[in-house]
């Protein structure tokens, strides 16, 4: 006979949607960024850097995020610590070089008279 697992309080399911949606709007936010980016700075190399870290930042945020949410939806369920993800990491890391790569963009586009 196969052991059913306990279904866990729903307030740990819940608060573990939430924080899938909030990885879901940041990758929504940072793909729209993306195209602001491509869209409307002038066309350049480094407009071009940018608006490809934003799209792989906001693809990774959607992807890191769905495995964020499976791995803590499985721990819940056993009933074991969820440990530490790197997705919030690498994320930060990726924004961390896209506003290197946006200050170096603004240094060489801007006018300093």
């Amino acid at each position: 006979m196969s052991e059913q697992p306990e279904e866990p309080d729903v307030r740990f399911s819940l608060a573990n949607e939430r924080t899938l949606l909030a990885y879901q709007r940041t990758s929504i936010g940072l793909i729209g960024a993306a195209v602001a980016v491509a869209h409307f700075l002038e066309d350049s190399t480094l407009a071009l850097i940018l608006a490809s870290i934003l799209l792989l930042c906001g693809a990774f945020s959607a992807i890191g995020g769905y495995q964020r949410y499976v791995a803590a939806d499985h721990a819940i369920r056993e009933g074991r610590p969820l440990g530490p993800g790197r997705a919030a990491m690498l994320l930060s890391v990726g924004l961390i070089i896209a506003v290197v790569v946006a200050a170096i963009y603004v240094g060489t586009t801007a006018d300093w008279q």
